[in-house]
């Protein structure tokens, strides 16, 4: 009997691709487009990022040339929940989050393989660029994809042992360019449509303006200060502002500065020289362990803190259970408060969670 494989499939050239593999490697396969928001939740039309009425129309065309059944399941509450509210939180908080990520562990993960499960499927397939392992003791890995400028490991750290077992991810051993190759080959509508870079609910990449609107709140303004306590101007509001931002602070300055810390409860944004943004350690909570069971010893490793980033030298320190300092080898510039802290061995993630705080 053939194994079943439900695959996400967002419109774009990955997920057509992997829908397509699924079927060359024999499986019986279904594809599914997650409906996560409408217009409404972002007060304006959009036909740039993923989710948008053409791009299920574009999966649904794909589907209908493989000759494969095609659904659309309305997680737009679970959406809204799960990662638009929390987006809206962490920047509420002073922090700078990964929406990605939290769409990844809640929705396309969490929910679809609930789905799955009650739809009798096997697998849940992405379009995503890594790739699956298993130990010699049996334990699911995840690893990096081949093709180095496409991994997305480092939104994929928080995947448990179970999704990883019901996980495939066919383009991982695939380079882009292959794989535009291949929906060319089949004719896929989509083979070059351009990758949605920006969050899907913020297309346009003004967070501070879709916080406005999705609120209904005013955000006050405050002080820039410099690291001694010296009043530099007056900043917009919290919100409008991330770790290691320059442009777009409006002031006129002797020397270029930079957004080193936000002091939420003071209202204040603390601006610092270059030189001042680089740390040496960072406290990372609700870590998930991937690799391991959990950290009971220092461990060396690399560590990326950005998505966009190179992995660099560092050591775990185990504070708690799920809760490690990170000590890097080297100096970091801008450990942002709210990104993610993903550690690597090598091509292997043994884990990864949220960046705490940041010391010198």
């Amino acid at each position: 009997m053939k194994k079943k494989a439900m695959v996400a499939m967002s419109g774009g050239v990955d997920s057509s691709v992997a829908a397509y593999l699924m079927i060359e490697r024999g499986f019986e396969t279904i594809g599914v487009t997650m409906k996560l928001f409408d217009a409404e939740l972002i007060g304006r039309e959009v036909e740039s990022s993923c989710c948008s009425l053409s791009d299920v129309e574009d999966a649904r065309s794909v589907a209908n040339r493989l000759g494969i059944k095609h659904y659309v399941f309305n997680f737009q509450d679970d959406f809204r929940t799960c990662v638009v509210d929390r987006f809206v939180d962490a920047y509420e908080k002073g922090l700078t989050p990964n929406p990605c990520i939290d769409c990844n562990r809640f929705i396309k993960f969490k929910r679809l393989m609930h789905r799955a499960r009650e739809l009798e499927q096997d697998y849940v397939v992405t379009g995503h660029y890594v790739r699956n392992g298993v130990d010699a003791n049996g334990r699911h890995l995840l690893m990096r994809g081949l093709d180095r400028s496409k991994d997305q490991s480092y939104v994929l750290y928080s995947l448990t042992q179970d999704e990883l077992k019901q996980s495939i991810f066919p383009l991982g051993e695939l380079t882009k360019d292959e794989t535009r190759d291949i929906a060319e080959a089949q004719g896929f509508l989509n083979a070059k449509k351009k990758d949605s870079q920006d969050i899907c609910f913020v297309p346009d990449g003004n967070y501070e303006s879709f916080i406005r609107e999705y609120t209904g709140k005013d955000y006050p303004e405050g002080e820039f200060v410099s690291v001694g306590g010296d009043i530099l101007g007056t900043h917009k509001g919290l919100v409008n502002y991330t770790i290691g931002q320059r442009k777009g602070l409006g002031l006129a300055l002797p020397e270029p500065l930079y957004v080193k810390e936000k002091d939420v409860e003071g209202n204040r944004i603390i601006l610092a020289r270059n030189d001042e943004l680089y740390s040496k350690t960072a406290a990372v909570e609700d870590v998930n362990w991937i690799a391991i069971e959990g950290l009971t010893s220092d461990l060396n490793c690399t560590v990326k803190v950005r998505y966009s980033q190179s992995d660099h030298e560092a050591k775990l320190i185990p504070i708690s259970e799920n809760e490690v300092r990170v000590e890097f080898k080297k100096p970091e510039r801008a450990i942002t408060p709210g990104q993610a802290a993903v550690f690597y061995d090598g091509d292997v993630v043994i884990g990864g969670g949220t960046i705490r705080a940041a010391r010198e």
